[in-house]
């Protein structure tokens, strides 16, 4: 192999199948070319699954290469079966409209959509799909596919027992569609997915070949199913998914996932999801080996993921509550922050009152005893708010709750209450 991007890809351990090796290098090579990968608005952000192939379509991008992005307002309220062994539940229109818009939104922070021969394009398949009619549909397409042909697909053959509907049954056909019409009208010749899509994308070739007399020129590749070392499944917490979207998991939370990588799977995952160079990361992966205590690969990784789906300010929050959370010192953080950093630890609601320290610790189940929080208190063991606590007749009131709505408490070292105040 001697295109240079695709031997970076495959040094990233990016390149799983692909349908023409010696044919898509020597394309490749020769030109610029248009290329995409979709994404179905199954919901109004992707997770990070998602962005593996979309990271990958942005170094084509910085090679030169346009990249054309999909979403699927069509397939998406068809649902693909790819690895799943029950049917999705079916969207609305206007919950796909939301969704597409979300995705949107986030797709516009990983690419360069700039005006130029490859600025990257949004399109979304409902805008063809949408017009055809049934007729249409099985005329010009269903006639181009042997149900032998589909039922070798190891996405429909591995649903038959548990159950695929006739609607699910057309999908891979019409993600052939699409890579057809992209062929037609974006000059798109290689289709990238995750390894799941193989199927839909070999059939997406299969009906460019059948429906061009010249011999067309089109590939698809695959990219490997990322996993941890450990076997466990890739991008999933205690909490669920991790999202894109700062609404579901904070540039904080984002940055913490990345920051508590394994030794095992960090240099495997810098290569995977950053931008840096082979130089940078050979560098990171010795510190891993010969200075594993300073997690410098990990502080990389988290930095270089938060910077890139949430911008800078994103990181600065992130690293901001990270330092005061460390540090113990929680007074530079605002309220929102506050929220930010302390969503998942214990929380109490209390009503809106004049309240001695002694009682509310009792009362929020901080302290076990009116005995333990007074040794608590005169022990230097209680915070509010970042702000030691020891004096036994101290009063909590409005002075101590932060927007009026609530007080973070800090017992010992590490062990963080919420306090809610309802009127």
């Amino acid at each position: 192999m001697t295109n240079a991007l695709l031997e970076d890809l495959q040094w990233r351990g990016l390149l799983y199948q692909q349908t023409d090796e010696e044919g898509m290098e020597k394309l490749l090579t020769e030109e610029s070319v248009s290329l995409y990968v979709g994404v179905d608005p199954t919901a109004d952000s992707m997770h990070i699954g998602h962005i593996v192939p979309m990271l990958t379509l942005r170094r084509f991008q910085q090679a030169g290469h346009r990249p054309i992005l999909v979403v699927g307002g069509a397939t998406g309220m068809i649902g693909d079966p790819s690895g799943r062994q029950s049917e999705r539940s079916l969207l609305t229109a206007e919950q796909i409209d939301n969704n597409v818009a979300g995705i949107k939104k986030q797709l516009e922070q990983i690419f360069d959509f700039s005006e130029g021969e490859n600025g990257a394009k949004l399109v979304n398949n409902y805008d063809w799909v949408g017009k055809l009619s049934t007729i249409e549909f099985l005329r010009d397409y269903g006639k181009l596919i042997n149900i032998n042909y589909m039922l070798s697909k190891d996405t429909i053959a591995s649903r038959l027992e548990s159950g695929l509907s006739f609607t699910e049954f057309t999908y891979t056909l019409i993600q052939g569609l699409d890579f057809n019409h992209l062929y037609d009208h974006y000059n798109v010749k290689i289709q990238v997915g995750g390894s799941d899509q193989w199927g839909n994308i070999t059939t997406g070739l299969e009906v460019i070949r059948k429906t061009h007399d010249e011999e067309a020129k089109a590939f698809g590749f695959t990219i490997p199913l990322v996993t941890k070392s450990d076997g466990t499944k890739f991008g999933k917490t205690a909490g669920g998914a991790i999202w894109l979207d700062p609404e579901k998991t904070s540039p904080y939370e984002f940055y913490q996932f990345w920051l508590n990588t394994a030794d095992a799977d960090v240099i495997k995952y810098l290569k995977i999801f950053t931008f840096l160079s082979r130089e940078d990361i050979e560098s990171l992966a010795e510190k891993v080996e010969t200075e594993p205590h300073l997690r410098e690969a990990q502080k990389t990784l988290a930095a270089e993921m938060t910077k890139l789906i949430h911008g800078e300010a994103g990181l600065d929050q992130a690293l901001r509550i990270t330092a005061a959370l460390f540090s113990g010192d929680l007074k530079s953080l605002s309220a929102d922050e506050m929220k930010v950093a302390f969503s998942g630890v214990p929380s109490v609601e209390l009503q809106k009152e004049e309240k001695n320290i002694v009682d509310l610790l009792v009362e929020a189940n901080i302290s076990s005893s009116k005995r333990q929080a007074r040794e608590d208190v005169t022990n230097g063991a209680i915070s509010i708010n970042g702000e030691k606590v020891k004096d036994l007749d101290y009063v909590v009131d409005a002075k101590d709750r932060m927007e009026d709505a609530f007080a973070i408490i800090r017992r010992g070292k590490k062990k963080y209450h919420m306090v809610k105040f309802n009127n």
